[in-house]
């Protein structure tokens, strides 16, 4: 590690009614890797927001090799070396993927036109060096999760950039693509570039970090070299508290069977699904990005077309052509994309949770007011959701918080099967903890629930029963007691277990 690369000294930021950052500091050299970590609502992305130039601080100063700097938009921060991969990805999705790459920075030619050969060169090489067999010229709005994302880190290699800034880029990565990644961010150190790596996986921490700064509600807790913490020294200090169980799963009698898929079929994606989730289990599906799992949910919610195979419920068999149908009949989908697909983010907390149930709180044409305040406090209590107010903006949640407002816009419909897709994705240690309780707490009701989850603690530790996906067939089951990490991660691989 070389010199200090970038200093925030004292750094405060408030908007109306929240106190977002109070006198924080935060150091990183040249050649390091410092991880920045605390709950949702800690102030992280407040604290990058503010080195990336989109929000102005209210005191403090920023400076880039000792000088004092001053970032008033996005565009300064990329000309002073600053690159920041957010958590939302920033892409234009009808524009190719060397477009979206070298957005407003395209290689050109005499007399000032876009030099698409050296563009999709370049792209090429940048993606080939992340082991990306992606077509530079295909459109970013057909990739998956994953694949933007690794299009998202291939953009900010090709700026060249001194410092660069990571906000959960490992979210939707498997465990091969996310050791790439690290590979990537090993290179960049020696190359004396300084990192700011965000995640909510601390794991990750203690393998590529050689810093870590906590934030807890707006404020530094303090800095620590990774070497002199352990995993739960460094929770302690994130939650202010012990967690004395990180999974809280319990054994539930198992009931009758709710759900009863039979040789679901769509062509290209997965084909011959046949599962039975009984009420009151959790039934755990895991599988590399690709495999389907994902697509197999949403097919189930009415949200892509059958080719083949049918779904029975409570032992009758339903028809589901859209996920109308589907919240109709008891199905609920907590969807992997929250921003984009499980949330309305202009719309406030109030309406987004009660959006589903619009028809059973109104008579006629309009809703019945104390009966929708009634159900908002009951679902903000039940859920500790961190809000000011219901009318408060869901995009201006915590990711936290927000994956609360979509479980409980599905708690309000009552439904009897949950369809969890990557249900903590991007959230906080304190926050999955709260979200797991309320799975537990939904299988002592007999709601039937499907987890499709990429993480493989939390399969391995909240599931009853295990279905292992590969390239859209089912190649495993495991009970819980009989499933290992080696044993999943090898049928996911494509291995058959005997007896599926």
């Amino acid at each position: 590690m070389d010199a200090t690369l970038l200093e925030m000294r004292g750094i405060s930021k408030s908007f109306p009614g929240v106190r977002a950052l109070q006198d924080v500091s935060l150091e990183v050299l040249a050649g390091e890797v410092h991880a920045l970590v605390g709950e949702n609502g800690a102030g992280k992305s407040t604290l990058m927001r503010i080195l990336g130039g989109i929000y102005p601080r209210d005191a403090g100063e920023i400076l880039l090799r000792g000088s004092r700097v001053e970032i008033g938009s996005p565009t300064q921060a990329r000309q002073l070396g600053i690159t920041i991969i957010h958590q939302e990805l920033n892409q234009v999705p009808a524009l190719s993927v060397a477009e979206n790459i070298f957005l407003g920075r395209e290689p050109r030619r005499p007399p000032g036109l876009v030099n698409w050969d050296q563009m999709y060169a370049r792209a090429g090489r940048l993606l080939a060096g992340l082991g990306l067999s992606i077509d530079p010229r295909r459109r970013v709005g057909t990739l998956t999760v994953a694949e933007q994302q690794l299009v998202e880190i291939a953009k900010a290699l090709s700026a060249d950039a001194e410092l660069v800034v990571m906000d959960e880029p490992t979210a939707a990565l498997t465990v091969e693509e996310t050791e790439r990644l690290f590979r990537f961010i090993r290179d960049l150190r020696a190359r004396g570039v300084g990192i700011i790596y965000i995640t909510h996986r601390l794991e990750e921490i203690f393998k590529i970090a050689d810093r870590v700064t906590v934030l807890r509600d707006g404020q530094r807790v303090g800095t620590y070299t990774v070497a002199e913490l352990t995993m739960d020294e460094l929770i302690r200090l994130m939650v202010g508290r012990q967690l004395t169980e990180k999974f809280p799963k319990e054994d539930v009698p198992l009931g009758s069977p709710v759900l009863d898929v039979r040789g679901l079929t769509r062509q290209g994606l997965f084909r011959d699904i046949s599962f039975v989730v009984h009420r009151g289990e959790i039934l755990g599906i895991a599988g590399l990005i690709g495999s389907g799992k994902a697509e197999v949910a949403h097919a189930i919610f009415g949200a892509g077309p059958l080719d083949a195979g049918e779904i029975l419920l409570d032992g009758q068999r339903v028809i589901i052509r859209s996920p109308a149908d589907a919240i109709a009949l008891g199905i609920g989908l907590v969807t992997e994309d929250r921003k984009r697909l499980g949330l309305v983010l202009p719309m406030s907390v109030r309406a987004n949770i009660t959006l589903p149930v619009l028809r059973r709180l109104r008579t006629a044409f309009v809703v019945r007011r104390a009966d929708e305040t009634a159900l908002i406090r009951q679902a903000i209590h039940d859920l500790d959701m961190a809000v000011t107010s219901p009318e408060q903006i869901v995009r201006n949640l915590s990711g936290g918080t927000q994956q609360k407002v979509v479980v409980s816009k599905w708690l309000q419909t009552r439904a009897r099967v949950l369809l969890m897709v990557e249900p903590t994705r991007g959230i906080d240690v304190g926050a999955k903890v709260e979200i797991y309780r309320l799975m537990t707490a939904l299988a002592r009701r007999g709601v039937g629930i499907v987890m499709v989850s990429s993480e493989m603690e939390e399969v391995l530790g909240m599931s009853d029963r295990i279905l292992v996906m590969h390239e859209g067939v089912i190649t495993a089951e495991f009970p819980r007691a009989q499933a290992t990490q080696e044993a999943i991660m090898a049928s996911a691989a494509g291995r058959v277990h005997r007896g599926v």
